[in-house]
């Protein structure tokens, strides 16, 4: 019976994660309408676990119900992103400082290499892809070079809330600010291989404030 119960709640987590990758892969839009009986049949599982996902994802702020209309993928509003982004500030502020006394030389080579292929995204067919994902390996690399992992399971649930952002935002323009942000990124590198934590710290708060600056100038054309 145990092996029962055990299985139900894989099905469950399974449908969470696929439902949760294509929100955060632009699968599914924000404000985009989620249909229960098609995600079942689309994922080829019961409803019961898509019922169980969408609660899941409606606790991680990354759907939102709405009375008589259904279930719908969250929108997040200017105050959203700047409430989410001084919860951001500190946790990363924490993390770099934690990181700064117990990051590995193979965590600081990988950071390395993350920083050359974020400077060479621009030159790539699929750059915006590319700079994205490096972007996101290189800011969680941080966060599991804190040695930390209630920090690393809180920054999960929160950096979903800035992806939902992201996704929202115009865009149109995404390499306008990679110059200050590669700048941004070598500083924080710089700081953690000295192991000064104060440099480290006051680098990401630079960088996380103009992040917050364009995201939400961006946030604010597409509204």
């Amino acid at each position: 019976m145990e092996l029962t119960k055990l299985t139900r709640r894989r099905a469950v987590d399974e449908v969470f994660e696929a439902i949760r990758e294509a929100i955060l892969q632009h699968v599914f839009e924000p404000g985009q309408r989620l249909v229960v009986e098609d995600l079942a049949e689309k994922l080829g599982v019961s409803l019961t676990p898509v019922r169980s996902a969408m609660q899941m994802l409606t606790s991680e702020g990354l759907v939102e119900t709405r009375p008589r209309s259904g279930t719908f993928v969250a929108h997040l509003s200017a105050r959203d992103l700047e409430e989410t982004f001084e919860i951001r500030l500190a946790l990363e502020l924490l993390a770099v400082e934690l990181a700064a006394r117990s990051i590995g030389p193979e965590q600081l080579e990988r950071l390395r290499e993350l920083l050359e292929r974020l400077a060479t995204s621009a030159q790539q067919e699929d750059g915006r892809r590319q700079h994205d994902e490096a972007n996101q390996e290189f800011h969680k690399l941080l966060i599991e070079a804190s040695g930390n992992k209630r920090l690393a399971e809180i920054y999960k649930s929160l950096n979903a809330h800035i992806q939902i952002a992201r996704i929202h935002a115009v865009r149109a323009d995404w390499r306008a600010r990679l110059r200050d942000e590669q700048q941004e990124h070598e500083r924080i590198v710089a700081a953690l291989e000295k192991r000064d934590a104060a440099a480290a710290s006051e680098a990401m708060r630079r960088h996380i404030e103009g992040a917050k600056r364009a995201l939400l100038k961006e946030v604010e054309k597409g509204s």
